[in-house]
């Protein structure tokens, strides 16, 4: 499944400190191979050049709650 920037999407790297935390694609860039790589960006940081592989769309439940939110602030 590929992702689309503003998606929202759970990073999966037990090497990363964003490991399974929800954040934002900000950027999509396709390697030489064809292959497109992510910038996911969370509350106090980013990461760069995350594969597909690694991310997974984040539940629509929790969008929908936060649309509810920023609703509510407006």
């Amino acid at each position: 499944m590929s992702f689309e920037e503003d998606d929202e999407v759970v990073l999966h790297d037990k090497h990363s400190e964003y490991d399974g935390e929800t954040g934002t694609v900000t950027q999509v860039v396709d390697t030489m191979f064809g292959e497109p790589n992510y910038t996911v960006s969370f509350d106090d940081g980013q990461e760069a050049g995350v594969p597909e592989d690694n991310l997974e769309l984040a539940e629509d439940d929790e969008s929908e709650e936060d649309d509810d939110e920023e609703v509510d602030d407006a």
